[in-house]
Parts: structure tokens; sequence; C-alpha cells
């Protein structure tokens, strides 16, 4: 393993570590309480992200630095999208392709992988913010991969950009607003009443649909924001979608 220790700003020294060069970059979340959901005064805020709620996310949780990129998903299925660049994130792979790139992740480096749950992301993409992004409230093209403004005028590229490519939040993290939307462990709920407040997934037995988060390079700026929420079946893949990964790895200082 190797251990880097650095600065993405002034508020968060991070830990940036992988198991070997054919793996995800990892970066140890802190630990800390987040308000989940709706942000005040939101005006594109639904009732998905409702209500609200206070979230305890533990210490020792590691949640890759990028969504899985093509050539990471390669290492486990050869064949995937051949004609792709390396440094893309991967798309059109089902939650169910998430999930087993996990199991064998897990097998190859000896340690547990697993699909982040919905609080796990949500903290990570807001990064000690409480705005509709992790910078602030207003978003232009060159902080994230989005292909139209609200007046529904063309403003991105239209189509995925390597990862890594905008700037990163607060704890170091790649691509949270945009470029592609990620699975989460969750199943989908329609609110948030009754949702664990320890961070854990929310998973209803025998539920296909699955929760996404995050938004995409052919999205509108509201579908990106921080508490944004959709669902899609376990099975479904889009050329959108893609995923992160996370650990419950701790490191040492």
């Amino acid at each position: 393993m190797n251990l880097e220790v650095s600065r993405a700003s002034q508020i968060v020294a991070l830990k940036l570590w992988r198991d070997n060069p054919n793996t995800p970059v990892m970066v140890e979340l802190p630990s800390g309480s987040f308000l989940m959901g709706e942000n005040e005064g939101d005006k594109f805020a639904n009732d998905t992200e409702r209500p609200a709620h206070p979230v305890n996310i533990p210490a020792g949780i590691s949640i890759s630095r990028d969504p899985v990129t093509v050539g990471e998903f390669r290492q486990f299925v050869p064949g995937h999208a051949p004609d792709e660049e390396d440094d893309l994130p991967v798309v059109n792979v089902s939650w169910n392709d998430a999930g087993a790139y996990c199991v064998w992740l897990s097998e190859v480096t000896e340690r547990a992988y697993r699909l982040p749950s919905e609080a796990e992301w949500e903290f990570s993409c807001r990064a000690n913010s409480r705005t509709a992004f992790a910078w602030g409230d207003e978003i232009t093209p060159n902080k994230a991969n989005y292909l139209y403004d609200e007046s529904g005028i063309k403003v991105g590229a239209g189509h995925r950009m390597v990862a890594g490519t905008y700037q990163a939040n607060d704890f170091g993290l790649h691509d949270f607003h945009g470029n592609v939307c990620e699975w989460v462990e969750d199943t989908w709920h329609s609110s948030y009443v009754d949702a664990p407040n320890d961070g854990s997934a929310w998973v209803k037995p025998m539920d296909l649909r699955r929760a996404v988060r995050g938004g995409a390079w052919d999205y509108l700026p509201r579908l990106l924001r921080s508490p944004w929420r959709d669902w899609d079946f376990a099975d479904e893949k889009r050329d959108n979608l893609g995923f992160r990964v996370a650990t419950n790895c701790r490191l040492s200082a």
C-alpha cells in the first residue's frame, strides 16, 4: 500500500492511498456529522430530499477519489469498452456489475471493497459545505461537466471528461457534480422518513430499485446539486451512469 499525505485545502488534511497501480486511488474521509438532504431555500428541492436529517459518519471510511475508470474496470472485464480511453469514468455498467467489481476487487486486494452508502456519498460530495454545490450555490462549466444551463442553452462538452478534469472538493474528491451519475448501495426510498442516521446503507430486501446520485454530462445544473437523488433498476446500464467504491479500512497515521 502506498500512503501519501497531502492537502486539498486548508480545511482537511488528506490521506490518499491505493492497493496497487491498477486499483482506484482512495481517500480516507474525516469522521463527522452533517445535515443530509434538502438545502433550506433551494427552489429545486423536492420531497425525495426531505426531511433534511442529521447523519453521523464514523472514522475509518475511505472512498475512491474519482469514479472508477474504464482502465480500472478493464482489469476486471478486459473487453469492456475497447475503444474508450482508460482514464474516462466507466459507464454502461449496471448496479450488479458494480457490485461484482467490488467483489473482484476485494478478492485481488484482500480488502473489503463495496459501494458507498447514500449517506457516505452525500457527506463526501458536500465536503463540509451546506450549499447547492460543494463550492457554493452557483455553477459554471469550468466547475463541472453538464450539458445545458437552466435556460436550456448548451454550455457543456456533450460527452464524458477524463476523471479528475475538474477541481477537487475540500475532501480532495473529484466529479461528484456531473460527468457521470453514480450507483450507491441503497435501495430506493422516495423520502428520508425513517432514514438511518449512522451513515449505513438503507436497504429494503427484494427491492430491485437502487439509488443513483451525482448528475451527469447530459444533465441540467439542478440535477447536479449535492442533495439530488434518483434511482434505476439494478440491471440497467446507461451511457451516463458509473460508480465509485468505498471500504472501511482505517489507515495508520
